[in-house]
């Protein structure tokens, strides 16, 4: 468990009683109802259902036993709920809106959509998707059920704005990670301009891993010195995502790729500091075939080339990487 800084309290604690206050909890009643916020997520979560076990109500909104027999005794008295004997299980006690409990509920939802779109008639199209966005990711860092659940990843062409991304990861990635300096950067800046201005759709892509619709991943498949070499470049997979196979699948594609499209072999050139990337390349069938010391990016590094003859068989692994692998829709 890492022990969250100071200031990083601080910021979580600013912005919960930012957000509270824009959303307005904090006022009497929600949304110019009697309602608390417990009392309408009560009647929202009733709502989805014809009949809910209070057990698994009490599960669903994580409160204690005594407040929620509280809240659903006021809301009874109010005529806006029944609670009887389960039919299936006598032992137990379920729960369901009545007409009058279903219109207020009809009501509450209605005035939170209105301040809702209040609040984001504010904010231009993208400023919107900036939010949403964000939000997104509040959610998938604090939903424990969605952090153990393993994401679905995609490959694709790449879109707008792809290139440029590529550039910045890969950057802020070897940065963070091993202390490369700026040059790095350049030189990826480099090889992703010549891609863009030159390259031959026929025998060169690009592939975009996303997991769950967030970029986590690249590898490029470029011209090598003559028409029968392929040069695997750039292959990126986010920290986050790591642990998911991304790398392997966007290495097999870029393989499969280079095998369809008529070229017999395929070199990379990597870094001994790479641990993981050169796994990879040694799971999918590439060879150490040279390597030498030398100083880039302002580290000491050993320089390695990597290649596979691309006139064997195909894998089943590829085979599949090239069903995944489909382009941009």
């Amino acid at each position: 468990m890492v022990v969250p800084a100071t200031g990083t309290v601080d910021s979580v604690r600013a912005f919960n009683r930012f957000y509270t206050r824009v959303i307005g909890v904090l006022a009497d009643g929600l949304n110019q109802t009697p309602y608390s916020l417990t009392e309408a997520r009560v009647l929202y979560d009733l709502g989805l259902h014809d009949e809910l076990d209070v057990v698994e109500l009490r599960h669903q909104l994580d409160i204690d036993a005594g407040y929620l027999t509280r809240i659903l005794n006021r809301l009874g008295e109010r005529g806006l709920l029944v609670r009887r004997r389960s039919a299936a299980d006598g032992r137990r006690q379920v729960v369901a809106l009545t007409d009058a409990g279903r219109d207020e509920r009809r009501l509450l939802d209605a005035r939170s959509n209105d301040d809702v779109t209040a609040l984001l008639n504010r904010l231009s199209d993208a400023e919107q998707r900036r939010l949403v966005h964000a939000m997104d990711t509040v959610h998938g860092l604090l939903d424990e059920a969605e952090r153990e659940a393993a994401p679905a990843v995609q490959l694709r062409d790449a879109g707008p704005g792809d290139l440029g991304w590529v550039v910045e990861r890969n950057g802020a990635v070897y940065a963070e990670e091993f202390g490369w300096d700026h040059s790095y950067e350049a030189l990826v800046a480099k090889i992703v301009a010549d891609f863009a201005h030159q390259h031959a759709p026929a025998r060169e892509r690009v592939w975009i891993a996303e997991a769950d619709g967030v970029r986590v991943g690249c590898v490029f498949c470029v011209r090598g010195d003559d028409d029968a070499t392929a040069k695997l470049r750039l292959l990126l997979v986010e920290p986050s995502a790591r642990g998911l196979g991304v790398g392997k699948r966007l290495v097999e594609a870029c393989v499969e790729f280079a095998r369809s499209v008529g070229y017999q072999r395929m070199v990379l050139w990597t870094n001994s500091v790479l641990v993981a990337a050169r796994a990879i390349y040694r799971q999918v069938g590439f060879e150490l075939t040279d390597s030498a010391p030398h100083h880039s990016f302002g580290k000491d590094l050993v320089g390695e080339t990597w290649t596979l003859d691309l006139t064997c068989g195909r894998s089943a692994g590829a085979r599949s990487a090239a069903v995944v692998a489909s382009p941009r829709r």
